[in-house]
């Protein structure tokens, strides 16, 4: 491998798993953080995030191969580092389990997939990016569970209760046949009947399990759709009532909602690949038109992630369109999710569980004040080197955004350079104002340890809070003493 911003690189186990905190996506590392290895506590129901749509969601991103394959993005790019070991091995996570069922229509399902995120044979899809962003921002066992097939239009074959259907349609949407022959819905029923028959037997295809609860839903369709006029006329409303389908047929009303759009169609395109596209952003919570879904859909523009062809060519098999989408669906997924406060505080927030209590509110994070930034910076950094002069500085691992593993401190300089050691012997200087808020959190956490000082603890606090954990934050301040807090929290508006 490399050196040590390279090789051991970019991403860490965030402080936030430690403290217990929902990391919002903006605070996730990019790229993401490798797993630790370890279980998900399983004293906590499992959050479960149902993956629908048509071939794209099953997902065609090949592994191996020259350019466009997932081992030549990892092993030779160095893309996606989370997805092996420092040997260069696939890694397979213990707190993320990977489900996949399949039927057509109304008959039988079957099982694909049941076993932990890791990188196998066959091809990879969505669930890679959301498994291991989902996996960094819930301390909670969680299940990816993909039912879905390919060819499936959102205004005819997965068209949602409560549907209007279509313009010209000969028959009234979504009246089941007495034969059980095809009807307007009749792979919508197929998806949720399937997702909700795993769920009955959760402890089959989560070990240990004993309580869960769906907490989201991934989206990625519309190719169909974009073959007919009158379904790309349609496909805005009928999205809308899917979305409001899906939480009713599985008793989730707070489950989150995100979609992509598709990877070739670009914002102001005219035609029906255009009307798709404008369903799909329609129902963004931020941008979209329907003030319901404020802080609880979120549209993913996937043009920019996106390597080339088109998704009704499956992007040509290119792993790292897959894996994009996939990570940025993730990572706004949650980016909800942390709204509601605590990692694993999902629970009873809806959900087939219902039975534990929703977690505390927690308070939001503040702001620095204006030219407060640089003075608190210049505080920790002299503390830094305070502890590097009085020879201070101990081997105590801490975790940074630029490297997978924990590392140490070796020595501060007023110049702002800082020197960390691996634990494999490798050395790398980092220049001080180059980190991230949540590298100088940890930093300053760590000269609180060292340094067991009031107001360097008040002031690890003044970081977390701004990394937006509030909880932690208060925590720091309380060891501080209400005396030295209140000198720190000067540097907030």
């Amino acid at each position: 491998m490399h050196t040590l911003t390279k090789q051991v690189s970019v991403c860490v186990a965030t402080w936030g798993v430690a403290t217990g905190l929902a990391l919002a996506a903006s605070q996730l590392p990019d790229p993401l953080p490798r797993t630790d290895g370890k279980p998900a506590d399983m004293s906590k129901p499992v959050k479960v995030f149902i993956l629908m749509g048509q071939s794209n969601a099953i997902g065609f991103g090949k592994i191996t191969g020259g350019e466009g394959s997932l081992e030549n993005a990892v092993k030779t790019k160095g893309k996606y580092p989370y997805l092996v070991d420092e040997a260069g091995n696939w890694i397979e996570r213990k707190d993320v389990r990977n489900v996949r069922v399949m039927c057509s229509g109304s008959g039988p399902w079957s099982v694909h997939l049941n076993e932990w995120m890791k990188i196998g044979g066959g091809k990879i899809g969505l669930e890679m990016g959301i498994g291991h962003a989902l996996g960094t921002a819930i301390d909670a066992p969680v299940m990816i569970l993909k039912s879905a097939i390919g060819n499936r239009a959102l205004s005819f074959d997965l068209l949602p209760p409560g549907a209007e259907g279509y313009a010209g349609n000969p028959e009234p949407p979504r009246k089941p046949k007495q034969d059980g022959g095809w009807y307007a819905g009749v792979q919508y029923d197929g998806d949720v009947r399937a997702a909700l028959d795993v769920l009955a037997d959760i402890k089959t295809y989560y070990p240990d399990a004993t309580k869960y609860e769906v907490a989201g839903f991934f989206f990625w369709q519309g190719e169909k759709d974009c073959g007919n006029p009158a379904w790309a006329d349609a496909y805005e409303k009928n999205l809308v009532q899917f979305i409001k389908a899906l939480r009713k047929d599985f008793e989730s009303p707070n489950a989150k909602f995100v979609c992509a759009t598709l990877g070739e169609a670009k914002k102001g395109a005219g035609g029906n690949g255009g009307k798709v596209l404008e369903g799909h952003l329609a129902v963004d919570g931020k941008e979209g038109k329907y003030p319901e879904f404020k802080g609880n859909v979120a549209t993913v523009y996937s043009n920019p992630l996106s390597m080339g062809s088109s998704g009704n060519a499956h992007y040509s098999g290119n792993a790292e369109t897959y894996m994009n989408v996939g990570e940025a669906m993730g990572r706004a997924m949650a980016e909800m999710v942390a709204q509601d406060g605590p990692k694993g505080s999902l629970m009873g927030k809806g959900g087939k569980t219902g039975t534990a209590t929703p977690g505390p509110e927690l308070r939001k994070a503040r702001k620095l004040a204006a030219g407060k930034e640089s003075e608190l910076n210049q505080l920790l950094l002299k503390t830094l080197v305070t502890l590097n002069d009085a020879k201070l500085l101990k081997a105590l691992p801490i975790p940074l955004s630029v490297t997978q593993a924990k590392v140490s401190l070796v020595s501060v300089k007023a110049d702002k350079t800082l020197t960390f050691r691996s634990d494999s012997g490798k050395t790398a200087d980092l220049k001080f104002d180059t980190l991230k808020t949540i590298d100088y959190a940890n930093l300053a956490i760590l000269a609180a340890l060292l340094k067991p000082d009031n107001e360097v603890t008040a002031l690890s606090g003044v970081y977390l809070e701004c990394a937006g954990r509030v909880e932690s934050a208060d925590k720091k301040y309380a060891e501080a003493g209400e005396k030295a807090a209140q000198k720190l929290q000067a540097f907030f508006e």
